[in-house]
């Protein structure tokens, strides 16, 4: 990651209690780079929790997200970048084409659709992992739940410019996607859970 940007930048790494060496591989990598910066939850709480702990340390103009998958590409970075300095505040990683099973791409279309609908907010892939932001927007938008999905469309809501750019995406080696029917449901109500907010918030 170090490699695309010459400029400073600081790397936040977020341990959701892992059980597997990832804690210990972050740890030995903050002592060989001061730039980097770890996190470590005790157990597992959640993307959320996770990101909130993230922006609350990060302390540069512009935050970058991105999941430990590899799904994505840091090299796509700067490209979403570029649309912040065309005046965005908010700007999300559009997976094309994407390269997840019919069984987690369509269930993400339905409530991508649906979501736009609902909040005025058209996008394509919202829960991308790969997300470029001001400072602002990090710091306004709350995190808790499983409300980081929709985190475009609360910035949204809150007056934020917001876009999309297609950035390329790989297919999954590592780990296991926690995607599922109970997962959409729970979607389904922290939805409405956003449209409350955006209507009375």
């Amino acid at each position: 990651i170090c490699s695309v940007f010459q400029e400073d930048v600081e790397l936040i790494f977020v341990d959701d209690g892992s059980t597997d060496r990832s804690l210990d591989i972050l740890e030995e990598l903050s002592l060989k780079d001061k730039r980097v910066k770890v996190i470590s939850f005790r157990r597992n709480f959640g993307k959320s929790p996770a990101l909130a702990a993230g922006f609350n340390k990060a302390k540069g103009d512009i935050i970058v997200t991105m999941d430990a998958d590899l799904q994505d590409q840091p090299e796509e970075v700067p490209k979403l970048i570029k649309k912040l300095e065309e005046g965005y505040d908010f700007v999300i990683g559009w997976k094309y084409p994407r390269l997840d099973p019919i069984g987690k791409r369509l269930p993400s279309k339905v409530i991508n659709y649906v979501t736009s609908k609902l909040t005025g907010l058209k996008i394509h892939d919202m829960n991308s992992g790969l997300k470029v932001m001001r400072r602002e927007v990090a710091k306004e938008v709350s995190m808790y739940g499983e409300l980081h999905r929709f985190m475009p469309h609360l910035a949204y809501m809150k007056g934020f410019k917001v876009c999309e750019e297609k950035v390329k995406h790989s297919e999954r080696k590592f780990g296991k996607s926690k995607f599922g029917a109970k997962r959409f449901i729970a979607g389904i109500f922290d939805l409405m859970t956003v449209v409350f907010l955006g209507k009375f918030g």
